[in-house]
């Protein structure tokens, strides 16, 4: 993928996205000077150049499109010893793409985290889970015990949490795309409990 850059890598992550917030990724979009149809070839090429989720094949492809990490970092996963591929990207100065490898070498998970110097947000309420705001490491710290579950797609995680409310703990259904907070959602409630609204501020870290 000689002619993919930063900037497209970064038009993929806005892609997916794109189904919880078109219109703040049209914003993001305009903002890094890229137009529809680039965000389109930039996705083309992406899912053209894939060879299975995850693998050998998966960490070259974030090298081709990324060059050299700018940072590596050797992280503790039980008694496993990873490794963490950390690179900027447009758009979020606030945040890292981490790519962490395996023992054997294979990209184990690929998502955005919080760039080091850079505080994580203040998360003590349902009013503080809005969109772009923080990263499933700072909401799981946030409101421990956080319970994982299966995303609805390949690039997307959901969490369980327990958020104070008036009258004690309230369930949320936390969603991410890439690593990154899309919506929050009271379980089994929806409409007021929700937090994702398509014109709200720019939260992005």
């Amino acid at each position: 993928m000689a002619s993919f850059t930063p900037l497209d890598l970064t038009l993929v992550l806005l892609r997916r996205m794109q189904d919880f917030h078109p219109a703040l990724v049209e914003r993001a979009r305009r903002e890094l000077g890229a137009d529809a149809a680039r965000m389109r070839e930039a996705n083309r090429l992406w899912q053209a150049s894939a060879h299975g989720r995850y693998g050998r094949g998966e960490a070259a492809r974030y090298r081709a499109a990324l060059g050299e990490p700018a940072t590596r970092a050797r992280v503790r996963l039980g008694d496993l010893e990873c490794e963490a591929l950390r690179w900027p990207l447009p758009l979020w100065p606030g945040l890292r793409f981490e790519v962490l490898l395996g023992p054997d070498g294979r990209a184990w998970n690929a998502w955005l985290v919080r760039a080091p110097g850079h505080p994580a947000p203040v998360l003590r309420t349902a009013a503080d889970l809005v969109p772009w705001a923080a990263t499933v490491d700072e909401v799981a710290a946030a409101f421990p015990p956080a319970r994982p579950l299966e995303g609805t797609a390949p690039t997307r995680t959901r969490l369980l949490v327990e958020v104070p409310e008036d009258g004690g703990p309230v369930p949320y259904l936390v969603d991410f795309t890439w690593g990154l907070l899309q919506t929050a959602t009271r379980r089994g409630l929806g409409g007021p409990g929700r937090t994702d609204s398509n014109a709200g501020p720019d939260t992005r870290p």
